[in-house]
């Protein structure tokens, strides 16, 4: 595995390998990584001819009162899961080498995709994530990029702006990757203390809910939502910020309760701020 920290290393290596015919997919990550990016190392590695992953702690997405600072980082542990999940090249820039100063020129997500759900929780947020992306996309020039459907709307935010400005790469979205007691696996679980990682299953409970409520015939939204946020209310030390049906592509207010559609919700358990969603 190349290990490369500037973008001008970054884009001769990709250059290379598409002069040479190969097809190049990326995953795009934080690090702290676990088992849902391994998830999307395995489907990167099965369909392209090289790999690229990216290690970069985007501060354009922390809110002044976030946990930018804190957000755990480790580098030997993330090079040896990308070395281990067959990733050909690892871009891990400075933050210097990505935002040399703060950029002047930034994506503005807008519509309902900023102001509903994590784009009214994170103002901002979503602005950083699409900016950081669309250089990232642009300094790799993948065929296919792959991302967790756990962000969903950060994968809502990523297919849009392929889609509004052209850019010529595939975004490919892979299951959420979940414990065996449902919790989704986040970096941020590392913050939960033992009391509180078993208290944090609740969300895939309350969604489960949610879930079977649609299954049962509900198709009031609202119904469908209440069913998972009662758990939720009902769950000590959780609490809850949304519990929402909405379309997958925009993040719209569902109307009538359909399939395809999906059923988000964001809490707070403990100190430590986790989402998660289900799709009908």
């Amino acid at each position: 595995m190349l290990e490369v920290a500037s973008s001008a290393e970054l884009r001769a290596a990709t250059d290379a390998a598409r002069q040479r015919g190969a097809g190049v997919g990326f995953v795009p990550t934080m690090g702290a990584l676990h088992a849902g990016h391994r998830a999307l190392l395995a489907r990167a590695r099965a369909g392209n001819d090289v790999v690229v992953a990216s290690v970069f702690v985007n501060p354009l997405q922390f809110g002044p009162a976030e946990d930018l600072a804190s957000y755990p980082r480790d580098r030997e542990a993330d090079l040896a899961v990308l070395e281990a999940g067959g990733v050909d090249l690892a871009f891990l820039p400075a933050e210097g080498e990505m935002w040399p100063s703060p950029p002047e020129v930034r994506l503005r997500v807008g519509g309902g995709l900023a102001e509903r759900l994590e784009g009214l929780a994170r103002p901002g947020h979503l602005d950083g994530v699409a900016t950081v992306v669309a250089k990232l996309l642009h300094l790799v020039g993948p065929s296919r990029a792959y991302f967790g459907q756990k962000d969903a709307q950060q994968l809502a935010v990523v297919r849009r702006m392929v889609d509004d400005l052209a850019f010529p790469n595939q975004i490919v979205a892979c299951p959420t990757v979940r414990e065996p007691d449902g919790l989704a696996v986040s970096s941020r679980n590392a913050y939960l203390s033992a009391s509180e990682r078993e208290r944090a299953t609740v969300l895939y409970r309350a969604l489960q809910a949610g879930r079977a409520a649609f299954y049962a015939g509900r198709r009031d939204p609202a119904a469908v939502e209440a069913a998972a946020r009662d758990l939720l209310e009902d769950q000590p030390g959780v609490d809850p910020d949304y519990v929402a049906l909405v379309e997958e592509a925009t993040f719209e207010p569902a109307k009538q309760a359909e399939p395809g559609q999906v059923l988000a919700t964001a809490a707070r358990v403990g100190r430590t701020r986790l989402i998660d969603n289900v799709i009908l």
